[in-house]
């Protein structure tokens, strides 16, 4: 029985760890990136930003379109581990739900850049959207399930009824300054509550 290389197999998960961190890098880079210059910024912008060259980007992201989903991707996944984290540190479920609400209105404002320019690939967008549901539908359930528990809201909202009521409030928002949907969903938010018992 022939063995390995030992130092071949060190420098070949030395390797892979560096390539790991450097699409990590990338991927944070971009999400920066486009959240001030858009979708089409320059690659070079997003390069300089990760520290990287721009082989490294193209070597992790052949496309564009690659790059913005990885980007949607992980944005969706820091969104669905905020919830249960956010209910272990906050003093209330109703704490905890209004504090993820404000992150999944962060995330859809910088969203619909984000599906814009996917929408010429109807396919990959579509996945995404059925991911989107998959991995924020329960976490949205946890958290309003834990605040009727705690009989901070009413029970009877839906979690899709609100994810799609948010999105719905968030459309339009980058195009008129004159319009903050937060406003509107803290109104949304009182409106869940129960009322006090006197």
């Amino acid at each position: 029985m022939t063995m390995g290389n030992p130092a071949s197999a060190m420098s070949a998960r030395g390797k892979r760890a560096d390539g790991l961190r450097n699409q990590q890098a990338v991927i944070t880079a971009a999400a920066e990136v486009f959240l001030t210059s858009g979708v089409d910024a320059p690659i070079r912008q997003i390069a300089a930003r990760a520290g990287v060259g721009m082989g490294t980007i193209y070597r992790h992201f052949p496309t564009r379109a690659d790059l913005i989903t990885a980007v949607y991707n992980q944005q969706i996944e820091d969104l669905a581990t905020a919830g249960p984290a956010l209910l272990e540190r906050t003093e209330t479920p109703f704490d905890a739900l209004s504090q993820w609400i404000d992150l999944f209105v962060d995330f859809l404002i910088t969203k619909h850049g984000l599906a814009n320019a996917l929408q010429s690939d109807s396919e990959r967008f579509a996945d995404l959207h059925a991911h989107f549901l998959d991995r924020l539908s329960p976490v949205t359930t946890q958290l309003i399930d834990a605040a009727i528990d705690a009989g901070d809201i009413q029970p009877g909202i839906q979690p899709y009824e609100l994810m799609r009521g948010i999105g719905n409030l968030c459309i339009g928002r980058g195009s008129d300054p004159r319009y903050d949907p937060r406003r509107l969903i803290a109104l949304l938010l009182l409106g869940l509550r129960r009322p006090a018992s006197s």
